[in-house]
């Protein structure tokens, strides 16, 4: 590393240098993309906001800055591939901060809201939780190159926080307590946590291109669900995530049975 990218006074660097593709080999390049990272900052602030929330009892609050980190996720990769910001770096950075959005801010807020009723069982299941969303994503990160780009290998981490924040913000929307339905908890955080790490397919729906024409009626049909969604987004949030979890393992057994 050169001199120059050192503090003089510390002696701390605070440069990044990766390997860029440029003629068919990778030459190294010093820095890193703003915008894909602004992205992927923010999801990162959402999870880390939702257990502050959390630990204050605020878990409405709690829930939609993890659905934000959702969005915010699903932004970051789609901004570096149109504006060719692709890099590993940023690639390490999502992985990373999806572990915290999607695997320990949603088992945090479960926690807080109803497992932690059960005591040393719920703070365990919580953990399994968390532990199972960083085991999916270090498998999809060395089988990224090989994988099916239609489907994804085991629950999607946002789609298990949606699955576990889905059933906080419904409770806590309809004043049930959190404490009352311990069990239930329990048993929807471990289905999320087994199902992420499952070898059971889920449809990834990258394969949808926001950037060319589609048919008007698609369009029509955004606006139904949009206005469906924010009828009752507590029920609406849990039944899709509820939905997508059911159909993908319904499918994946009846495919493996009929097979």
């Amino acid at each position: 590393m050169e001199p120059e990218d050192f503090d003089e006074e510390s002696g701390v660097t605070f440069e990044v240098v990766e390997g860029e593709m440029e003629g068919g080999r990778k030459v190294p390049r010093k820095g890193v993309y703003l915008l894909p990272n602004l992205f992927t900052t923010g999801a990162l602030f959402g999870g880390f906001y939702g257990i502050i929330a959390s630990m204050n009892g605020q878990f409405e609050n709690a829930v939609i800055a993890i659905l934000v980190a959702g969005i915010l996720d699903g932004l970051d990769g789609r901004v570096a591939r149109m504006t060719n910001t692709q890099s590993d770096f940023g690639a390490e950075y999502d992985s990373l901060s999806d572990s915290i959005a999607f695997g320990v801010a949603p088992a945090l807020v479960i926690f807080n809201w109803s497992l932690s009723s059960l005591g040393k069982v719920g703070w365990m299941v919580a953990f399994i939780y968390a532990a199972c969303a960083c085991l999916r994503l270090a498998r999809f990160n060395v089988q990224v190159e090989s994988a099916d780009k239609t489907h994804f290998t085991g629950l999607s981490s946002p789609a298990a926080a949606g699955l576990i924040i889905g059933l906080v913000w419904f409770g806590a929307d309809n004043g049930i307590a959190g404490g009352d339905v311990a069990y239930l908890s329990l048993l929807i955080t471990m289905m999320a946590g087994v199902l992420m790490v499952s070898n059971l397919s889920f449809p990834s729906f990258k394969q949808i291109d926001f950037r060319g024409r589609v048919p008007f009626i698609t369009i029509l049909i955004a606006v139904i669900l949009l206005a469906v969604f924010f009828i009752d987004p507590p029920k609406v949030l849990f039944a899709i995530a509820l939905s997508y979890s059911l159909f993908g393992m319904l499918m994946s057994l009846w495919k493996k049975t009929h097979r």
